[in-house]
């Protein structure tokens, strides 16, 4: 198996919805495991939170999440940003969705100097989104 990127967002106790949330978004199969499951929570309060949740899109991006456990520090995704980089419509379609529902534009998706469609935006989760869409 070839090595591969991918983000791994860490979340307060609404992984499951965001990694729905993201489903909706980008469509793919989503697995998910609550501590409880594994047996591996800091206290009762874990049992429902996600210890692991991965999305398999049909377009080839993999997101993996979970919740922090009780006990351990919770530092907000504000340092995080996730590249969408290619062509077409599927991209515009992503960033629509993003920016829907209680998300934030923070860069309009517009042509750029470097000539593609470049935009930003903050999803209702606070997770920071650039879409470049490849000039044709």
């Amino acid at each position: 198996m070839a090595s591969r990127l991918n983000p791994y967002i860490q979340f307060d106790g609404d992984a499951r919805a965001a990694m729905e949330f993201y489903q909706g978004v980008f469509g793919g199969e989503l697995s998910s495991n609550t501590f409880k499951e594994f047996g591996t929570g800091h206290g009762p309060d874990d049992d429902d939170k996600l210890m692991h949740s991965q999305l398999e899109t049909p377009s080839g991006f993999t997101l993996m999440a979970a919740d922090t456990p009780q006990g351990m520090p919770y530092n907000p995704g504000e340092n995080i940003a996730i590249s969408l980089s290619g062509e077409g419509d599927e991209l515009r379609g992503y960033y629509e969705k993003l920016s829907a529902n209680g998300g934030k534009v923070t860069v309009p998706l517009e042509k750029q100097i470097w000539g593609d469609e470049f935009g930003m935006v903050t999803d209702r989760f606070g997770i920071n989104w650039m879409v470049n869409i490849a000039a044709s």
